[in-house]
């Protein structure tokens, strides 16, 4: 079966057929780093990571992009406000996303440009759009000339021109029509600028994505993406200015949909924000992860305290099984994937449906366990191991085991513990001494620990919660 995808431009799912053969080209509008990551804003760093590694795992060679938008009027506003440098602010805050991302397992990007490294690019896009009829100059500013583009403007959004409202930056006395976007912002008091043919200025944010995009991708590139918010005004301002220009742009239109708290959608602006840091202190970065990849990409995620609970004992269910594994068989080596998945993934990253066979299997890995079917259980777990690293979720992968590092010591020092207790209670069933064996176990149970005889030995393992 072939990868199908959900095309927001064409509102149906499509089977995804690259415009180089063998290579896939993906584009991820990245964060305006105007403040601390929260869970709202990584969701699509993590939707894209997915969509990465099965590509990758599909055979394509996969150039990833993530912009960082690191000059923009909120930016410039929060570092006022803060009395800081806006530049300063811009890389702080910068830092903060670069380290969620990599918490929570993403993959490094092929690249991830900053919108104030590539003004040269930004300024020879805008003068081909003047160039070409479809963009003016007024006081210093640039405008986009929605009327000149009519026909096609709203392809993407669904959205009609003449039922537009004016646009946000509707500020501009220099405008022909209230539905005009700002390319190039004319240099204010206090404010960074760069020199143009137009005067001092700096970019608008929709002309930062579309001169970034295609200078690392080409004019013509496969996957576009970014959270639903997105799709207008700023992707439908992005795709328009690029065709208008004469680039063939994204084929594909991808959009997650959002991260909400008691219906609304996360923002800082509601004052509803959950950040990542905050969150990290709860629970470990993997079981964030699990919470947040699992639900389909296009299904709204309903943040809850219980729901997020729900992910940390599922998810440690699912890595006590890979531990009971490598505890009783040795080892485990990546293996097959289950037909089932890789039928879910392919059908628009079907994750929910996907994790569904991993449980499956988990429950027969663990049914093969229990019987003493070493080998059965080893299968089952490389299985696992391989469906679960597409989504990033592998407990055994290097990244994950980095993370857990620092419990080490702690751990060992844990184990020195039960085992001593354990090979108490053996000694007392030998013994035959069973209310010493009974207390001894019952102490472990009451700590938290849960004890199983297997036809090796004593096993031990941390119950869930």
């Amino acid at each position: 079966m072939s990868l199908y995808l959900h095309d927001t431009a064409t509102r149906s799912t499509r089977e995804f057929r690259p415009r180089r053969e063998g290579v896939a080209s993906l584009y991820l509008c990245g964060a305006t780093v105007q403040g601390m990551p929260h869970v709202g804003h990584v969701r699509s760093g993590l939707e894209f990571d997915v969509l990465r590694r099965w590509l990758t795992h599909s055979g394509y060679d996969v150039r990833l992009v993530r912009n960082v938008t690191d000059i923009d009027d909120k930016i410039l506003a929060k570092a006022a406000e803060a009395g800081r440098p806006w530049w300063e602010w811009a890389a702080t805050h910068e830092r903060a996303f670069e380290s969620a991302y990599d918490q929570l397992g993403c993959l490094p990007p092929s690249a991830t440009p900053r919108a104030t490294g590539h003004i040269t690019q930004m300024i020879e896009l805008v003068e081909r759009l003047v160039e070409a009829g479809h963009a003016y100059a007024s006081g210093g500013d640039v405008y986009f000339s929605v009327p000149s583009y009519s026909e096609s403007y709203g392809r993407l959004s669904g959205q009609r021109p003449e039922e537009m409202q004016p646009a946000e930056d509707a500020s501009g006395s220099g405008k022909r029509d209230p539905r005009d976007f700002t390319l190039w912002k004319a240099a204010k008091p206090g404010e960074p600028s760069w020199p143009s043919p137009w005067g001092a200025g700096r970019p608008g944010w929709h002309l930062e994505c579309s001169a970034m995009s295609t200078h690392y991708l080409g004019s013509e590139f496969d996957v576009h993406g970014g959270g639903l918010d997105l799709v207008f005004p700023h992707h439908e301002n992005e795709l328009a200015q690029s065709n208008a220009a004469g680039d063939g742009f994204a084929a594909y239109w991808m959009h997650n949909a959002w991260v909400t708290a008691s219906g609304e959608k996360m923002s800082k602006s509601l004052g509803n924000t959950l950040t990542i840091s905050a969150l990290l202190q709860r629970v470990r970065p993997v079981e964030l992860r699990y919470y947040l990849v699992v639900p389909h990409y296009r299904s709204t995620v309903e943040f809850s305290d219980e729901g997020l609970d729900e992910a940390v004992a599922t998810f440690g269910r699912m890595e006590s099984f890979l531990h009971r594994v490598v505890q009783r068989a040795g080892n485990v080596a990546h293996g097959g994937m289950h037909p089932e998945f890789v039928a879910a993934m392919d059908d628009d990253l079907g994750t929910p449906q996907a994790i569904a066979v991993v449980h499956n299997v988990i429950r027969e890995g663990n049914a093969a366990l229990d019987s003493g079917d070493e080998e059965g259980a080893r299968a089952a777990a490389a299985s696992v191991r391989s469906m679960l690293d597409i989504l990033g979720l592998d407990p055994l992968a290097p990244h994950w085991a980095r993370d857990n590092a620092g419990s080490d010591a702690a751990y060992n020092a844990l184990s020195e513990l039960v085992e001593g207790l354990l090979e108490q209670r053996s000694e007392a069933r030998a013994r035959r001494d069973f209310a010493t064996a009974d207390e001894v176990r019952d102490r472990l149970q009451a700590c938290g620990i849960a004890v199983e005889d297997t036809p090796d030995g004593p096993m031990w393992t941390l119950k869930d919660g």
